[in-house]
């Protein structure tokens, strides 16, 4: 992905220097005609065409966003309840990506949406430890950070 990117940026002012022109639109026109050149040459370049990947990761940030929002406004409702009606728990979580970077990822999303925290990872990385503020069942709960998150972070470390 990083020579593709590369490509591009140098396309991007091999023409620009060609049209002896450096404005943004002559740097904007160079870039968008390197990336058809890179999409052209895909099949050559190491990996798949880098606006896949940046199309997951992008992807990947809005789903947190959505999640995000939804997380705070679960934990608004219960600090305002009149009456607290909270279920705390713990859960050990199944997780299935292979490499320490995506697990990574994936606890800092999960610890990063309010009301639930990973406290601990199993030395071989396959089960993650999560105290929920609100925990009416794990299940759900796993089935639903499964779907969301960890299918995402699959994607975006597929090459």
């Amino acid at each position: 992905m990083a020579i593709q990117v590369l490509l591009n940026f140098l396309l991007a002012f091999l023409w620009a220097f060609m049209n002896n022109s450096f404005t943004v639109s002559t740097l904007v026109m160079g870039y968008l005609m390197g990336l058809i050149a890179v999409s052209i040459l895909r099949n050559f370049l190491p990996g798949t065409f880098y606006l896949i990947r940046v199309w997951r990761i992008l992807k990947l940030f809005f789903v947190f966003v959505y999640e995000l929002l939804l997380a705070n406004i679960e934990v608004v409702k219960i600090v305002l309840q009149p009456k607290m009606n909270v279920h705390p728990g713990f859960y050990a979580y199944p997780c299935d990506l292979q490499k320490d970077w995506e697990v990574v990822l994936l606890s800092s999303l999960i610890t990063l949406t309010p009301g639930t925290v990973v406290v601990a990872i199993s030395d071989d990385f396959k089960t993650l430890y999560i105290h929920g503020v609100n925990l009416v069942d794990a299940d759900k709960e796993i089935e639903a950070i499964k779907h969301s998150f960890e299918r995402l972070i699959k994607e975006v470390g597929r090459p």
